[in-house]
């Protein structure tokens, strides 16, 4: 095989508010950190180990302020897109460098209504790619 593959698909919590940013010529930028947790249980001791892995989520345009709009810190969500690493100089001259997660797909795994209804048995879920969002303002 001669090509190469840069996919990463992820499910997990919100730690903050979609931070956005916008630009002169109209465009946006969304960034969100998402924990992913991974459990286990240490088989010389029984001790039941938990660890919490950050990633740094970036989705653009309307998919930014969809996210922005149905998102909240602590939401479930799965996402789909590609890693990308980010070197800058501070304003101190110290290389800096940042890992990314660019976000092609998401899917809101938490129900609105699950929220003030917890007993709901209901479950909906919105799936948007990029091209849905160009082709439609909303995607549901």
């Amino acid at each position: 095989m001669s090509g190469t593959l840069n996919k990463i698909m992820l499910i997990g919590h919100l730690g903050d508010e979609v931070k956005m940013h916008h630009f002169e010529g109209g465009g946006c930028i969304g960034r969100f950190p998402l924990a992913t947790n991974e459990s286990y249980t240490n088989k010389s001791t029984g001790e039941k180990i938990s660890s919490t892995e950050w990633h740094n989520i970036v989705v653009r345009n309307k998919a930014a302020e969809l996210c922005q709009k149905y998102l909240s810190k602590g939401d479930k969500v799965y996402i789909e897109g590609k890693i990308k690493s980010r070197k800058w100089t501070d304003d101190s001259g110290k290389e800096r460098y940042m890992t990314e997660i660019n976000t092609d797909v998401f899917t809101f795994l938490n129900n609105k209504s699950e929220d003030k209804q917890l007993n709901s048995s209901e479950n909906d879920s919105n799936e948007v790619h990029d091209s849905d969002i160009n082709n439609q303002d909303l995607p549901f």
